[in-house]
């Protein structure tokens, strides 16, 4: 089963008492998955996990399942550092129709390889359906490194791997390579990957199906997106990009502290990087 090439970590919107606002996320849902993205990511470090209970965490990903575009995808986020609470997510978040499963390296226990190796064994087991690694050392401090990623991927329903950490990015035997960055799309799709797991494609979605879709001005068309990039990194992820989803006209809210929301100059980076996109994307933003 493919996953697809563009799948885009969703934000959690949030209502002004910021309760989760189910409405806009079945309509930024639609939004997306119109837009060139192939499926989502559901409750992964875009859309806040840290702060949702696990009531809110399932509910988003049943609301995915439910509300979803014929062929497209869900990858529920169901990782933990407690693997007891990763398999029982998981395995609920199949139950309620996800594709596959994105589950990140236990953090701040942060376990020797035995323990890594053992841990998803159990995941994989529990999940009994395409498991996506996460290698986020910057977040979690802990590391996949690729001759682990290689040892993992011997394990049944180990298929994939989101790869953020630029210095590791590379072709893994028994391993779908996905993008865990932006700026990482284009050298993963160069190296021969699945595609990426996208935080821009929120307001650039058509753009970077074009990088995808055409090979020949994928360099082009990630040069002219350099400057979204950038600007979604101001300040800690997810806060820009619900600024410029928010100066967009969608209705995502604010976040749950400890983020808080883009100040003066960050909107201001946000809105500048959003009017200077081709093909008159960001001309909305207020």
């Amino acid at each position: 089963m493919t996953l697809g090439s563009v799948l885009t970590a969703m934000v959690t919107p949030f209502d002004d008492h910021l309760r989760v606002d189910e409405e806009a996320f079945v309509s930024l849902l639609h939004h997306v998955l119109n837009t060139g993205s192939d499926g989502v990511v559901v409750a992964g470090t875009t859309g806040e996990p840290a702060t949702l209970t696990v009531a809110e965490h399932l509910r988003l990903i049943e609301l995915a399942c439910t509300e979803r575009p014929a062929g497209t995808r869900v990858i529920a986020s169901t990782g933990s550092n407690n693997t007891a609470h990763a398999c029982e997510l998981s395995a609920r978040a199949v139950e309620l129709g996800a594709d596959a499963v994105l589950s990140v390296a236990p953090y701040y226990n942060r376990p020797n390889r035995r323990g890594i190796v053992r841990h998803y064994a159990d995941v994989a087991k529990a999940a009994s359906r395409p498991v996506v690694l996460y290698n986020v050392p910057a977040r979690t401090g802990v590391d996949l490194p690729n001759d682990l990623l290689a040892e993992l991927a011997q394990l049944e329903h180990v298929d994939y791997v989101k790869q953020a950490d630029d210095a590791s990015l590379a072709p893994v035997d028994g391993l779908g390579l996905y993008a865990g960055n932006d700026d990482l799309f284009a050298r993963t799709l160069d190296l021969g990957g699945c595609g990426g797991v996208l935080v821009a494609s929120h307001v650039a979605g058509p753009l970077m199906r074009r990088m995808v879709d055409e090979p020949e001005r994928c360099a082009e068309l990630d040069e002219s997106l350099r400057p979204l990039y950038r600007a979604l990194s101001v300040t800690t992820n997810p806060i820009p990009i619900k600024a410029a989803l928010n100066l967009l006209g969608h209705r995502v809210g604010g976040l749950r502290l400890p983020l808080v929301e883009a100040d003066e100059t960050e909107s201001e980076v946000v809105r500048a990087a959003l009017a200077a996109l081709p093909g008159g994307l960001g001309q909305r933003a207020r």
